[in-house]
């Protein structure tokens, strides 16, 4: 990569008293993001920061400015989005509330300014022009091909969802109070100059979003200026406000943020019901009764000790155990994420090539769109219901619902049931299932089923839904 003077700054460093623009260490830039991989899209989003350095500094831990003095990045960033393209996207059906917030920063709280209904281009401007209003836009990657493609790439990086919103703010004026988030925050500068300041977390690693009340955060520990090509990390849970510095027509930035609910606290609370209900089929502790009237006892401190040993005993099968059940959590971001992004115009995934064959070699795609779960035959609603493989992908998720969290609203009101995408087999399918998804190639022929004809169903079926290729 060509050295452009980018800069970057550890926030990490309280500064005490009165707040200074942090000094800054001179190294390279990038010229345009990276998508050849999930890896190397993150490691052209952060640089010139590296990617074992950013999660051993400052994942989950401080703040990080990378400021960068480079026209092609500063290019690149407005491309992504302006405030010139809102007239455009008015007249595709914005509504008020669902796609567009209007609101201002008034005496430290928030004043909302939404009309009713759809979004009048003429009316908008004039609230930003003349009552110096912040325009909020939800999930900008619904409309913005590149944003999408940013997205797609990081929720393959992180296993997680990754939504966005911009946010344009006429100078001299600021749009939210402080507060602080329950996700992790990239923001990038597109347009303008932002002026930031960030405050010590009263609660670290938030699980929730609240406003903070200026006069009970103290000093800010770091405040700077972001210019066009600037980014900005910050862990959930910092306290955060900005606003437009006079001498800027406005500034317009895009947060990127990710890793809502998927601390170890939800994923306990996901795998935690198939552990108990896995052991409670060999351990006859796990089955005895709760004492007479426990329910009905106001104060339950008796059966704490009680409740230490089963837990005791769950930790230990835990241990010895070869894997562990999370589908809902694994279920909910396959469900809610991006299709993968193919290109403008591009019709829907559709099988093509060849038919698989028992002779036939397959290769996996999408690798990062799927996942395999073992859980009961939902189709069958017996008591004693046997245990399926499931494979979920995302290849026909929505793109135009991601992240709104209103697809279940929507299919309601068109009377259909929100549709996990995937296929369904036997037990036994489980290890030619994890033949393909480990191996680069497989022959049809090898895979660890009994007869030809399960080998080359399984092979069709994963084929139809463009899970493989044949090479």
């Amino acid at each position: 990569m060509p050295k452009k003077g980018g800069k970057h700054t550890d926030l990490g460093k309280e500064t005490q008293a009165q707040c200074k623009r942090p000094k800054l260490e001179a190294a390279a830039s990038p010229s345009v993001l990276s998508f050849e991989s999930p890896d190397s899209l993150f490691r052209s989003l952060i640089s010139p920061i590296e990617e074992e350095v950013f999660f051993r500094e400052y994942w989950e831990q401080k703040p990080l400015l990378v400021q960068r003095n480079d026209a092609l990045v500063a290019a690149y960033y407005q491309s992504l989005f302006q405030l010139l393209d809102l007239k455009e996207l008015c007249s595709q059906g914005l509504f008020y509330g669902r796609d567009v917030n209007v609101c201002r920063c008034v005496n430290g709280k928030k004043k909302v300014l939404n009309k009713e209904g759809r979004v009048n281009y003429m009316q908008l401007k004039k609230d930003f022009d003349q009552k110096k209003a912040t325009i909020q836009f939800h999930q900008p990657q619904r409309f913005k091909e590149e944003l999408w493609k940013i997205q797609e790439k990081l929720e393959c990086y992180f296993g997680s969802l990754v939504g966005s919103n911009v946010y344009i703010t006429p100078q001299g004026s600021q749009g939210l109070p402080p507060h602080y988030d329950d996700v992790e925050v990239f923001i990038l500068q597109l347009e303008g100059e932002k002026h930031w300041r960030l405050y010590k977390p009263t609660v670290p690693l938030a699980r929730e979003y609240n406003v903070e009340s200026e006069d009970k955060i103290g000093n800010p520990t770091h405040e700077f200026v972001l210019k066009t090509g600037d980014l900005l990390y910050f862990p959930r849970g910092t306290i955060h406000q900005a606003d437009t510095p006079h001498g800027n027509s406005h500034s317009t930035h895009v947060t990127i943020s990710t890793y809502q609910n998927n601390s170890w606290g939800d994923f306990l609370l996901d795998a935690i019901p198939g552990l108990v209900f896995d052991t409670a089929k060999e351990d006859v502790s796990l089955r005895t009764s709760i004492p007479r009237q426990l329910l009905m006892q106001v104060n339950t401190a008796d059966c704490m000790k009680k409740l230490s040993s089963l837990l005791r005993r769950l930790a230990d099968r835990l241990e010895n155990s070869r894997e562990l059940r999370s589908s809902d959590m694994k279920k909910d971001f396959i469900m809610h994420r991006l299709p993968p992004c193919l290109g403008c115009g591009t019709d829907a995934l559709t099988p093509g090539g060849k038919l698989p064959k028992i002779d036939s070699k397959i290769r996996l795609q999408f690798r990062d769109h799927t996942i395999l779960t073992v859980e009961p035959d939902q189709e069958n609603a017996d008591e004693m219901r046997r245990e399926m493989v499931y494979v979920y992908h995302s290849l026909k998720n929505r793109r135009e619902t991601h992240m709104m969290g209103t697809e279940d609203d929507i299919a309601s009101e068109n009377g259909l049931a929100q549709q996990t995408h995937g296929l369904r087999f036997p037990l036994s399918y489980l290890d030619a299932l994890k033949q393909i998804w480990s191996s680069s190639t497989v022959h049809v022929k090898e895979l660890n089923l009994t007869s030809d004809e399960e080998k080359e169903n399984l092979a069709l079926s994963l084929w139809t839904e463009c899970l493989i290729e044949v090479l």
